[in-house]
């Protein structure tokens, strides 16, 4: 039998060479793989940008833009969106109007030479006609769309206060739109005669008086302003009902509704964290006791202990509800949070890890803090994305109702709740605000997706 006889040279260790020392893959820790990971899901990456945006939106704006969700401009109620509007300077002195001497006769005939005096504008609208003989009073009425009969005038404006009167001044809440007006006279015995009507489209117009105190003419020009036009403030996404900025509400508005989809999470995940980690840890009794608790809490309404809470802190309808309901979030949100991390601790409580750290003489407190939370904040990370949103779809919902953030106080569920009262006529007023909710909580869903993931082990794209 031959045997291998090594030689001397046989035994030199093997020179290096350099592709001995390429790492083929660098050695990352858990957090690294996991950032790695969420990198590769596009969606969640556009999710995180998302949610950064809309921070900046809600926090960072009001820092670098002037924008005051308070302040009304009576001129431009439920404006659509716009870049700059002209408006024209007029004097709103009180007007004397037409009179003319009316003769008797048998039978109404129909309001002729219908017209409108000077340049109509939103301030105001006047109108003049001839007197119809037999007419103890005219009746005004205004349309968005031409009547087509006696029974389809519009909106009735009033009556003219004398017989003598044959003349009308419109100053109800005039807009750019085309308007028809129509007039018909009445007899002494309530007989109404044929209704003639005349097409109005007012420009917009603001009074001198507005026109100095927004400072958009000096005092001085008074007199000279009067028939000039001026440039308005614009407004991006135009105004609400009372006259106020939407992208400036919608700022204000994400504040509130991010404060309190942020913070209520925060507060009752870390109280969930807390209590399943130490029935986790504690197990046995303490840990049956416990969790029946946990049972018996998601069994509590949500919205019964809301009003409660209203009534316990003498808040009445109207008045806004912020912190009774963070105290109902915050108090009946954590059970959730605390049945997950309950069945992590005890997973980890019975790994090799633990037992050693423990037969090492460690402590409850440093194998809680050292061992068991750093390997459940996957877990708690995954819960807080999903619990944001839906605390912000509750605060919505609240504020809708009346029983969330009430006026002046602004929150996208609060601008939801006026904007669907005029989604007919002024549909933005409800689909911005519905819009952001809408990008929030899908940006948050997302994320939450995607962190889920990034931070299982197990999955490695």
């Amino acid at each position: 039998m031959n045997l291998f006889r090594p030689t001397p040279e046989d035994l030199l260790p093997l020179a290096k060479t350099a592709a001995a020392e390429v790492v083929v893959r660098p050695s990352l820790s858990y957090w690294q793989n996991a950032w790695r990971r969420l990198k590769r899901n596009r969606r969640a990456v556009v999710s995180l940008y998302t949610v950064l945006l809309l921070l900046l939106f809600s926090y960072a704006a009001p820092l670098l833009f002037a924008l005051d969700s308070s302040s009304q401009d009576l001129t431009q109620l439920s404006q659509a969106p716009s870049l700059e509007r002209r408006s024209r300077v007029v004097d709103p002195m009180p007007w004397v109007g037409r009179f003319a001497a009316h003769s008797p006769a048998e039978r109404l005939a129909v309001v002729e030479n219908l017209q409108v005096v000077g340049e109509p504008h939103t301030e105001f609208v006047r109108l003049i006609w001839s007197p119809v003989a037999g007419a103890s009073y005219y009746r005004v009425w205004r349309h968005i769309l031409q009547p087509s009969g006696a029974t389809d005038l519009g909106l009735p404006l009033g009556d003219t206060e004398s017989v003598d009167q044959v003349s009308f001044e419109d100053l109800l809440k005039l807009e750019t739109v085309t308007y028809y007006y129509s007039v018909e006279a009445v007899g002494p015995d309530g007989q109404v005669s044929p209704y003639s009507t005349v097409k109005v489209h007012p420009r917009h117009g603001i009074s001198v008086e507005d026109a100095i105190s927004r400072g958009l003419i000096k005092a001085e020009q008074r007199e000279r302003a009067i028939g000039t036009e001026v440039t308005l403030k614009p407004h991006l996404l135009g105004t609400d009902y009372l006259g106020r900025d939407m992208l400036a509400r919608l700022v204000r508005g994400g504040q509130t509704s991010l404060f309190i989809g942020v913070v209520a999470p925060l507060l009752f995940v870390s109280l969930g964290v807390v209590y399943g980690g130490l029935a986790g840890y504690l197990g046995g009794r303490i840990d049956e006791v416990m969790m029946r608790f946990a049972d018996f809490v998601i069994a509590l309404p949500f919205l019964l202990f809301m009003i409660l809470f209203r009534v316990a802190m003498g808040i009445g309808p109207g008045e806004s509800g912020i912190v009774p309901m963070l105290l109902a979030l915050v108090l009946l949100g954590w059970p959730s949070a605390a049945r997950l991390v309950r069945g992590q601790v005890l997973q980890l409580r019975e790994q090799p890890f633990v037992e050693a750290a423990r037969l090492m003489g460690a402590g409850s407190t440093y194998l809680i803090f050292r061992h068991m939370l750093p390997n459940v904040m996957g877990v708690v990370l995954v819960s807080l994305t999903f619990a944001i949103p839906s605390a912000i779809f509750t605060e919505a919902f609240l504020s809708f109702i009346g029983m969330g953030v009430a006026p002046p106080t602004p929150s996208w569920g609060s601008m939801c709740n006026d904007g669907v009262k005029s989604f007919m006529s002024h549909p933005h007023e409800l689909l911005f605000p519905a819009l952001m909710i809408s990008i929030t909580v899908l940006a948050f869903n997302l994320l939450g997706d995607g962190l889920r993931d990034a931070l299982d082990a197990k999955i490695d794209k």
